[in-house]
């Protein structure tokens, strides 16, 4: 299972939409949300709930929570020295795939173009660093692919 997807990914096997667990559980989409982002953690009670209602056995939650901890402690330890060795490209096309074949197909310069003029406008408008300005247009991005689902 999966750290931070662990929860979606059950909740998705088990054919439940966040609304249906947060009705179950007597608390809000929201909660639900923070719990598969792993900005906070369900009680024990809620826990043994989320269990029943998944049909999981609690290893399976207890590995995710000790990976999670593991990947915001390596996040914490990570510097700009470390990050530029890595090809994080490479490495998150063993999750997705499609990662190591969109070059092929996609028009990288064109969006690349249009990413640029993004992350200029972000450092101009809001004096924001490269790093700031790339970090924010990230965000923003990840939101409205995260609300369209």
């Amino acid at each position: 299972m999966n750290t931070k997807n662990s929860l979606v990914e059950a909740r998705t096997k088990a054919g439940l939409m966040q609304e249906e667990v947060a009705k179950k559980l007597g608390t809000d989409r929201e909660t639900i949300l923070k719990w598969e982002l792993g900005e906070s953690n369900p009680n024990k009670t809620q826990l043994k709930e989320l269990l029943n209602l998944y049909n999981l056995c609690q290893s399976k939650i207890n590995n995710a929570n000790i990976n999670l901890s593991e990947i915001k402690e390596i996040i914490k330890n990570s510097n700009e020295e470390i990050d530029s060795k890595i090809n994080w490209t490479k490495a998150w096309s063993k999750k997705y795939p499609i990662l190591k074949t969109y070059q092929e197909k996609v028009d990288v310069k064109e969006y690349a173009t249009k990413i640029r003029t993004l992350l200029e406008k972000l450092k101009i408008e809001y004096n924001y660093s490269e790093l700031d300005a790339m970090l924010v247009l990230k965000d923003i991005l990840y939101h409205e692919w995260k609300d369209k689902k």
